[in-house]
């Protein structure tokens, strides 16, 4: 979902838009503005990805504005004067629509955006988490994910099994350490086991072995187990 604002002076250049944008499921229109101040007072404390822009406006126009936000999010420049197009591209414009435009025409252009938008985001590296910070025993204690052997779920409680050192046993579910662990790296195996793959040493019989210990294989976790053990 692609969060957007509409800027335009013209109040049916903006109604066109909008109706444009209810008939595509994956832009959210958040609001329309026909002032570049307000516009640019809302971009101050709201982040949004695809910013729908009139060129020709009277107090600041559309490139000026583009060049003013704070933050940066993808444009589509809208304009009557097809002697803009050069200037909204060097601004690196995702596209620019000629008025009167179609929505078929639209579309194209919307379509651009979220191309980009997910070229952009499979780009991005994946950040690597480190560290994780767990309270337990009236205190918050800051565990190095490297040093995870395993995690055992105790009804209410889960024992976190570390590395030359004693475990740390916190008050939580196993849904919400599944949640806080690097997915890439650690894989719930049973209802009562949570095991980090590159510590795996052998599996048999359903049964993991890592660090002297033996582990087991939940039925309801397997499928998912070995076709990631064996990719």
């Amino acid at each position: 979902m692609l969060k957007a604002i509409a800027i335009d002076d013209e109040p049916p250049a903006l109604r066109v838009i909008s109706h444009f944008c209810s008939q595509v499921p994956f832009i959210d229109l958040q609001k329309t503005f026909s002032r570049t101040d307000e516009a640019l007072a809302y971009l101050n404390e709201n982040e949004v990805d695809l910013l729908f822009l009139d060129i020709n406006m009277p107090a600041m126009s559309g490139i000026d504005f583009y060049k003013a936000i704070p933050k940066a999010a993808m444009v589509i420049f809208t304009t009557a004067y097809a002697e803009y197009a050069v200037e909204g591209f060097n601004l690196s414009a995702v596209d620019y629509l000629l008025k009167p435009f179609t929505f078929e025409r639209f579309q194209q252009g919307v379509q651009k955006a979220l191309d980009y938008s997910q070229f952009i985001k499979k780009a991005e590296p994946e950040l690597a988490v480190e560290y994780l910070y767990i309270k337990a025993d009236y205190s918050t204690y800051k565990i190095a994910i490297a040093d995870i052997l395993f995690i055992e779920g105790l009804d209410d409680y889960l024992k976190i099994q570390l590395e030359n050192a004693k475990p740390i046993v916190a008050r939580m579910t196993m849904k919400s350490m599944v949640e806080k662990l690097p997915a890439r790296d650690f894989i719930r195996v049973h209802r009562s086991f949570i095991v980090p793959m590159r510590r795996i040493e052998n599996v048999r019989n359903k049964t993991i072995t890592l660090s002297g210990n033996e582990i087991p294989i939940g039925s309801s976790y397997e499928t998912e187990f070995f076709k990631r053990f064996s990719s």
